[in-house]
């Protein structure tokens, strides 16, 4: 049975930082979403402003608001925000004790770990709610190095990277994995991030709280698990930042602990300079697929669109442009589809050929 929950988002819906929120109203996995706070949204409805489609989850302006437009009770709070510096400002602390008060557990993506607060752990008790620090590590007794165990693997094995942070790349690594499913085969989600455990990913960990050194043993651990317990036909990594990123590393700790054959390039051409780093520059797209070519002894294979502030026009414009120019598949998959960027990677391992239901039935 799913959970049910409430979102908070002030301010930041359908924003880079807003997304935690953004991935969980596009697939709420585990969790039925009853509304989003967001008060400079109030009354829209929150597929209809991120997507053009209305999900019937309304924005609000506040929690007592969004408690009660909920047809059935929630049960837990989400944070759904995804600041740059992770930490909580005195208005967010207030509103979550506020929630705690009204008995919904919370669910906190943040480095800043609310189980570790001495003012929240004895709310949490006296309102006899939990919470749940997804991006805490396990023990470190339990952390894991390299142990090459995944140069013996022989499935399939795809990274989704970037060019910059907060692109899409999770969001194009489920509805690949939902492709691949629809068409016959066995794939595995490999989560690197918060929003892909809050879904209910049963593979992965928020990488960004482990160490390098062991952030890569334990991206191998998690797919070599993967591949002993689902026999997948193809696993898909979803990506961090950016390798050419001057302020995050994770990528390299994906092509190192994942070692992807083949990699997906997403990527959002209205963006002139890096999210969080608006005195850096976005970096050359050609120059990102060759850092991650050379980094990773890999290939990229297709480009996927982050389609913000685009029309649909200039998407399709995009899309013909940077096929004569970089030589690959180009789509946006939430506008376009991912036939194109499916059939790319059915092409690039001939493995998958025989186990495609689409073309075999034709």
């Amino acid at each position: 049975m799913k959970k049910i929950a409430i979102i908070y988002c002030e301010g930041q819906f359908g924003s880079m930082d807003g997304k935690t929120a953004n991935g969980l109203i596009r697939e709420p996995g585990y969790y039925e979403i009853t509304a989003v706070i967001d008060s400079t949204k109030s009354g829209l409805d929150s597929g209809e402003y991120l997507d053009g489609v209305k999900n019937g989850i309304p924005l609000c302006k506040n929690l007592k608001e969004a408690l009660t437009i909920s047809k059935e009770k929630p049960t837990d709070f989400i944070l759904g925000i995804a600041p740059s510096d992770a930490f909580l400002k005195d208005e967010e602390r207030a509103v979550i004790l506020e929630a705690m008060k009204a008995g919904l557990n919370i669910i906190n993506p943040l480095q800043e770990f609310l189980t570790e607060d001495d003012e929240m752990m004895n709310n949490a008790k006296k309102y006899n709610v939990t919470i749940r620090d997804i991006r805490k590590p396990k023990p470190k007794k339990e952390w894991h190095l390299f142990t090459g165990g995944i140069l013996k693997i022989n499935t399939p094995i795809i990274a989704v990277l970037g060019t910059d942070g907060a692109c899409g790349k999770r969001t194009t690594a489920k509805v690949l994995e939902k492709g691949f499913r629809n068409r016959g085969f066995n794939p595995i989600f490999i989560a690197t991030g918060q929003t892909g455990l809050i879904q209910g990913a049963e593979y992965g960990f928020a990488m960004d709280a482990f160490p390098l050194q062991y952030l890569i043993g334990e991206l191998e651990g998690e797919i070599l698990r993967a591949h002993k317990n689902e026999n997948p036909d193809i696993i898909i990594v979803e990506g961090q930042g950016a390798l050419s990123h001057p302020a995050y590393a994770s990528s390299c700790g994906i092509l190192r602990g994942a070692r992807p054959q083949a990699v997906i390039l997403q990527h959002p051409p209205k963006r002139k300079v890096l999210g969080d780093f608006p005195f850096m520059p976005m970096p050359d797209v050609q120059e990102e697929i060759n850092l991650i070519e050379h980094y990773g002894n890999t290939k990229v294979i297709a480009i996927t669109l982050n389609h913000e502030n685009m029309t649909d026009e200039e998407i399709d414009q995009t899309i013909v442009e940077y096929e004569n120019k970089y030589h690959v598949p180009v789509s946006d998959v939430l506008k376009k589809g991912d036939e194109k960027i499916i059939n790319a990677i059915i092409d690039f391992f001939p493995s998958l050929k025989n186990k495609d239901k689409v073309v075999s039935s034709i």
